[in-house]
């Protein structure tokens, strides 16, 4: 079995989408449909069925999977040995969420230009389960998760940090200055980023306990259109510290009086059995020592 058709066969069986490994592989989609030909042809087995215009492993596919990435791990491995280069080198695909990359993450992304230029970092903004399964799957290397659980089916976990969380609403707010609880949030208008989110999903959850209906929030997307709405006046929005914190400190924005019920994590994941290559084992190193020294 070549390495190249592995290596194709890994990423159709990833993704389940031959013009989508294509084009993550910079191949013409014949290329990549001529090689899954080829290497079934070496094996003797079908490895996809094709159903229409959709595809999925076959059993003996499935079993593949498992030793085609670790074939490819190894080898990639045993080349970086050979080689003996001193800079690391190779791309890195990162799951990640707009509160991380626009608020901490930035120090990282600039040591990695800089410093490891032969490093390229492909940052993908995914929430929560699309993470989770697009590292099972091998679509990403490493991913952040910001959740309440530490522990993840299929996958290992280094704990960066506890994520503080802060109610926010504009200078002035009749709550701001007085002890909240969750039954006096249940009736004021609600600013949320998009479903998916755990600090959002949580806070709707623990709302929900307090309301004889189901809270409803004016939803904004970002964070950035979260904080402006807020700070207009539009409602009180459960946000990341680490994200208001310029605007808590100018004014624009006051924190109400409430402790969260629940304890949000800052992680870093990828699958369980993976041997990270040496850069994707910096980049762990790194983004642990990143997050320690921001507090």
């Amino acid at each position: 079995m070549e390495i190249r058709l592995l290596v194709t066969f890994e990423k159709v069986a990833a993704v389940l989408s031959f013009t989508q490994a294509a084009a993550e592989l910079k191949y013409a989609q014949s290329s990549v449909t001529s090689q899954i030909r080829a290497l079934e042809s070496s094996l003797g087995v079908q490895l996809f069925d094709r159903l229409g215009s959709h595809i999925r492993l076959t059993e003996a596919g499935d079993r593949l999977v498992p030793y085609a990435r670790q074939i490819i791990e190894l080898s990639e491995e045993a080349r970086a040995a050979v080689v003996g280069t001193e800079e690391p080198s190779g791309t890195l695909t990162v799951g990640t969420m707009e509160s991380l990359t626009s608020y901490r993450l930035s120090p990282l992304l600039e040591l990695f230009h800089h410093r490891y230029p032969g490093v390229r970092l492909s940052m993908r903004p995914t929430l929560g389960d699309e993470t989770r399964q697009a590292l099972r799957q091998g679509t990403y290397d490493v991913g952040f998760l910001m959740e309440r659980e530490t522990e993840h089916a299929g996958l290992e976990v280094t704990l960066l940090a506890e994520e503080p969380l802060a109610l926010v609403a504009a200078p002035g707010h009749p709550l701001a200055g007085t002890a909240v609880s969750t039954a006096d949030l249940v009736h004021e208008p609600l600013l949320a980023t998009e479903p998916g989110c755990a600090y959002r999903d949580l806070f709707e959850e623990e709302l929900n306990t307090r309301s004889a209906e189901p809270v409803s929030f004016m939803e904004f997307g970002t964070i950035e259109a979260t904080k402006r709405a807020a700070a207009a006046g539009l409602g009180i929005a459960l946000l990341p510290a680490v994200t208001v914190a310029e605007e808590l400190a100018d004014g624009r924005l006051v924190a109400l009086p409430w402790e969260p019920p629940f304890t949000l994590r800052t992680q870093l994941a990828w699958r369980s059995g993976k041997r990270l290559p040496a850069h994707a084992r910096l980049f762990v190193e790194q983004a642990r020592k990143l997050v320690a020294e921001q507090g």
